[in-house]
């Protein structure tokens, strides 16, 4: 059993492929147990955010995890050939943990990327997808990203999208203390968009599709507004942001058109696109994606104290597969020594007392073992063993 990993990442993907395989969480589920039901695959878990589309596979043999996920999708393999990140076995170990930290985010360390690797465990899990390698590998990586951010600074930049947006949007209009904003979508980006804003000294206004009384939580500071209203709410504001989860455009060229006084900035955080592109071209309006946000991403090489914590949490993973792989070869390998030990005729004397029949069990058994090895055993590792059963006999392990 192997893993293997394909990702459609934002330095290799311009934005129209990355759009083509962005996913709803119901979209993902459905592909997760799909693809999972494949022959010679076991498992399956899809990592779609804005700037990111991974798939990890538990898989009998090779394959190209990008090419089944293009199939499975609907999607013609032929434009993602060159797009594709592919890796196998410690490569996608470690492209996770790195994932899971921030490292291979646009926007270096962010903290989004981590509530989005555990979404992806979670809705594969719930697909009855998530086979115990991946899930095992996953939290390992979710871990790592934890320990990580509470231990490491990695950056004094914006740490989400969300923040480098709002940035770029002050640095186009000089300053957004007093401007009106709206802000369409009341996930987790629009949220965060609208207390930035707030922030920032803006009179911000959120759209929702639905209300809730006691279950809807709008950012303090700001107004809710019915999303249907989102043109009628746009004239005369200064700022547009959308960042919803939608199939289809938020807003389009025709639509805006019919307001009077439009927004000067507008920004789409969405993947794929909430505005429609034609925006942009529209006299008078500034449109900016997830594209326009500066890469933080360093050139130097990843922190020591982090790849130290990244190492770690490797080992643990492994040292869990090792002892998983290794379970049914255990149970050979007693058989065996049983078969071989009831065999042996020292053991079968009489005249040989109970200490002498455990001496001379223990001293074949070990035999066995060490004579049966590749490589000898290290006298750090046999120093360590022999300390731990001392440790149990006498009641301190």
């Amino acid at each position: 059993m192997i893993i293997m990993m394909s990702s459609l990442e934002h330095h290799l993907a311009p934005i129209d492929l990355r759009e083509a395989l962005s996913f709803t969480a119901t979209h993902v589920q459905r592909l997760d147990a799909q693809i999972a039901g494949l022959p010679n695959l076991h498992g399956c878990v899809i990592l779609s955010t804005c700037n990111r589309t991974e798939i990890y596979l538990c898989c009998q043999e090779p394959c190209h995890p990008g090419q089944v996920l293009c199939h499975a999708a609907g999607v013609e393999f032929a434009p993602f050939s060159a797009a594709f990140v592919t890796c196998q076995g410690g490569e996608a170990v470690e492209h996770l943990m790195q994932v899971a930290a921030g490292l291979r985010s646009r926007v270096w360390g962010e903290d989004q990327i981590l509530a989005q690797v555990k979404r992806a465990i979670t809705l594969s899990r719930e697909a009855g997808a998530a086979h115990p390698m991946l899930e095992t590998l996953f939290r390992g990586a979710i871990s790592a990203g934890k320990e990580i951010r509470s231990t490491v600074r990695l950056t004094t930049l914006p740490t989400s999208a969300a923040s480098q947006g709002v940035a770029l949007l002050t640095q186009h209009l000089g300053s957004l203390e007093g401007r009106k904003a709206l802000v369409i979508g009341n996930g987790e980006m629009g949220k965060l968009s609208a207390q930035l804003l707030h922030q920032a000294g803006c009179q911000v206004m959120v759209t929702l599709r639905t209300y809730r009384h006691g279950e809807t939580v709008v950012p303090s500071g700001c107004e809710a507004q019915p999303y249907d209203r989102r043109f009628a709410l746009m004239d005369g504001m200064d700022v547009l942001i959308s960042a919803t989860a939608s199939p289809h455009y938020t807003v389009t060229a025709g639509q805006l058109q019919q307001v009077v006084k439009p927004p000067r900035a507008m920004l789409d955080l969405a993947i794929p696109r909430d505005i429609e592109p034609q925006v942009g071209q529209l006299r008078g309006v500034k449109l900016f994606n997830v594209d326009d946000l500066m890469d933080t991403a360093p050139l130097h090489t990843v922190p020591e104290e982090v790849q130290e914590i990244l190492d770690k949490h490797q080992r643990q993973f492994y040292r869990w597969l090792n002892y998983k792989v290794s379970l049914p070869l255990l149970d050979d390998l007693k058989l065996s020594i049983v078969q071989r030990l009831t065999a042996t005729p020292q053991l079968t004397e009489e005249g040989l007392d109970q200490e002498e029949v455990i001496a001379l069990t223990v001293q074949r058994t070990v035999e066995l073992l060490v004579g049966g090895l590749p490589t000898p055993p290290s006298p750090d590792s046999l120093r360590q063993c022999t300390q731990k059963i001392r440790a149990h006999t006498t009641g301190k392990g």
